[in-house]
C-alpha cells in the first residue's frame, strides 16, 4: 500500500502543478487580448489554441446575459472552476494517499 499511496500523493501533485500552468495561460490570454495583439504572433496563436476549446465549450453553456456588456467573464468562471476541481481532486488524491502511505 505504500507504493499505491505514493504514487497517488505524486499524481495530486503533478494535477496541481499542471492545473496552475493553465491557469497563467489562462491569465496570459486575458492580459494579450486587452491590447489587441497580432493574430500571427506564434505566441498569441498557442495560448489561443489553447484556451479556447474550453473556452468555447463554456460560453455555449452560459446564458445569453453574460455577455451582454460587451465584456467576456469566460475566463473568469473557467479560473474558478478549474481552482475548485484541481482542489477538490487534489486533496482527496493527498488523502486517500497519505492514508496508504501511513498504514
Amino acid at each position: 500500500m505504500y507504493l499505491l499511496g505514493n504514487i497517488l500523493v505524486s499524481l495530486a501533485r503533478v494535477i496541481s502543478m499542471i492545473t496552475t500552468i493553465y491557469s497563467y495561460i489562462i491569465i496570459g490570454t486575458v492580459l494579450i487580448s486587452w491590447v489587441s495583439p497580432d493574430p500571427y504572433n506564434p505566441i498569441v496563436r498557442f495560448l489561443r489554441q489553447v484556451t479556447e476549446p474550453l473556452f468555447y465549450r463554456v460560453r455555449k453553456i452560459l446564458p445569453r446575459f453574460f455577455f451582454a456588456s460587451g465584456l467576456d467573464f469566460t475566463p473568469m468562471i473557467v479560473l474558478i472552476l478549474l481552482h475548485v476541481l484541481s482542489n477538490l481532486i487534489t486533496n482527496f488524491l493527498f488523502r486517500y494517499g497519505a492514508g496508504l502511505i501511513a498504514k
